[in-house]
């Protein structure tokens, strides 16, 4: 029992001891890790939050790595000087290339000066070019604002001019007539 307590056994006892320890902290680590990241895949929101720069807008900067897909996706989009814009929720999002996302289920409500919504545009799959900031769709697109609704089977829509074209089988109903016509003196 004596060789156990002194000399060559006794450091391997010390060293044996202090690794064991040290293995159940990487390994408790390693476990409080893995489950920080598996509850953040758990998460079905994932939202951006403005540039540090101001002058930067935030829809060139998606979070997304290329081939992967994110569900829930919520977008601002600011100009040069901070302003809400827009607001982009996608159903889900996926970058395609290092120029282009694609999205499903876009909902897009687009804000006035004073931060008041003023168009809702829904498509159900559209793709989004980085440079140019140009969304499109090849199908049936709706777009309302609280005098009208208008609908087409496909649309370019300009995120930085916030003007759009759409084309073929397009139909508008103007639901608020009081500002169309002239007011009349009496």
């Amino acid at each position: 029992m004596l060789l156990f307590r002194s000399g060559r056994f006794a450091r391997w006892n010390r060293f044996g001891w202090l690794l064991s320890i040290l293995l159940s902290i990487l390994i408790s680590a390693a476990q409080v890790f893995a489950q920080s990241k598996g509850h953040k895949k758990k998460q079905s929101r994932v939202t951006a939050t403005p540039a540090t720069s101001l002058g930067e807008q935030s829809l060139t900067n998606i979070p997304l790595p290329i081939g992967h897909e994110a569900k829930g996706l919520v977008l601002p989009d600011f100009d040069g000087e901070g302003h809400l814009r827009g607001r982009f929720e996608a159903g889900t999002a996926h970058r395609i290339d290092e120029g282009h996302v694609g999205f499903q289920q876009l909902k897009i409500t687009t804000y006035t000066p004073e931060n008041r919504p003023d168009l809702k545009i829904d498509m159900q799959t559209s793709v989004l070019d980085l440079k140019t900031r140009i969304l499109s769709s090849q199908e049936r697109t709706t777009i309302q604002r609280a005098d009208f609704n208008i609908a087409g089977d496909s649309v370019q829509f300009d995120t930085n001019t916030r003007t759009g074209r759409l084309i073929g089988n397009v139909k508008m109903v103007i639901t608020d007539q009081s500002h169309l016509a002239g007011k009349t003196s009496q």
